[in-house]
């Protein structure tokens, strides 16, 4: 295997977000607008008034407690400021790029960066990485993938430029099927996401981590399946699956909880290594700290505290041990750090 260049920013800072193994272990927390939706309908339930203040203490308190136990915490700075102040500062930071959302009268759910933010800024409020979240079908037109794929490749020439790694989260979808949760969606998905994977892997994007989906929808695996729900998938096709990712990708690639329990996310990752997939580690959002808003709501910032140092701490200590179990580290799939050639990267001054 031929030696992978890596510039020396962008290589210490993809250490700093690995663990000891060298392994991505890191937390999501930059939900935005679905994280006022969680928490505006946590505090009615609780029968409270709703305001911002708990979004920015719940991220706070989450990014103080439980980096503590990751290598890394993604966090947004438009609600989570006070999370960025709060965290161990032996975990990486990774922050969000990206608006949030899409808009929702044009086709196509196209990307778009934060107007008043450059990696160059992000650095400054240091950042060890960048994230950038875009959706993705590889079967819509030409002339609105070839809008993605341009986005993409500005973004990484701009990464190489400030000597930053970058991230990029890999969303599929299908707009002929409304339902992303639907035996029929699940049916596509393993192609959507490997062919995504495969998309963006190519060195013109200078991508140096894939955030993918796990490429099934675990409510329809033989085996975990409800009763009453018919299975899309034999685990034997799972397995493939899984298997198949490693061809597709030449990078690293951890992935993203994507809303399932914290019990589906660790079967998920379990299977997974089983099956030889080669990940590098996850950014596990609401499978970690989505109970505990709930907990918040009800009993404010004493209970989520026991609950972070009690049940999140739990949560995190399980997906780690998965992960230093199953995980593969990152540099591994460049043949590992002896392969890696750390070059400095020329500075340009006036």
């Amino acid at each position: 295997m031929a030696k992978k260049r890596i510039s020396r920013g962008k290589f210490e800072k993809l250490q700093q977000l690995s663990n000891d193994q060298g392994i991505i272990a890191a937390l999501a927390i930059d939900q935005r607008g679905s994280m006022k939706r969680i928490m505006k309908a946590a505090a009615e339930k609780a029968g409270k008034t709703y305001n911002l203040d708990m979004v920015y203490e719940f991220k706070e308190l989450v990014s103080k407690e439980l980096t503590k136990y990751v290598s890394g915490i993604l966090l947004d700075e438009e609600l989570g400021f006070k999370g960025m102040k709060s965290k161990n500062p032996n975990s990486g930071l990774i922050m969000s790029y990206e608006k949030t959302g899409y808009d929702v009268n044009t086709v196509g759910r196209y990307p778009e960066l934060l107007q008043n933010e450059s990696l160059d800024r992000l650095l400054a409020k240091g950042a060890d990485a960048a994230k950038v979240l875009v959706y993705y079908n590889p079967n819509d037109p030409e002339e609105i993938n070839d809008v993605k794929h341009a986005f993409l490749e500005r973004l990484g020439n701009e990464g190489l430029a400030a000597d930053i790694p970058l991230f990029v989260e890999i969303v599929t979808y299908d707009d002929k099927i409304p339902d992303a949760k639907s035996a029929e969606f699940a049916k596509e998905k393993p192609q959507l996401v490997l062919d995504s994977m495969k998309e963006f892997s190519k060195d013109k994007y200078h991508i140096d981590v894939i955030k993918a989906e796990v490429p099934v929808n675990w409510d329809f695996v033989e085996g975990y399946a409800k009763d009453g729900v018919q299975p899309v998938y034999s685990q034997d096709e799972v397995a493939k699956i899984f298997k198949a990712a490693n061809d597709e990708v030449n990078r690293p690639f951890i992935y993203l909880s994507g809303g399932v329990s914290a019990e589906t996310f660790r079967s998920e990752l379990t299977f997974a290594g089983k099956a030889g997939n080669h990940y590098s580690g996850i950014l596990g959002g609401r499978a970690t700290w989505l109970d505990g808003v709930q907990v918040y709501a009800d009993g404010g910032k004493a209970a989520l505290e026991n609950w972070l140092q009690t049940q999140g701490k739990q949560n995190v200590s399980e997906l780690n041990e998965i992960l230093n179990k199953y995980a593969t580290p990152w540099y591994d799939i460049y043949g590992g750090l002896d392969n890696i050639e750390v070059f400095d990267r020329d500075i340009m001054e006036d």
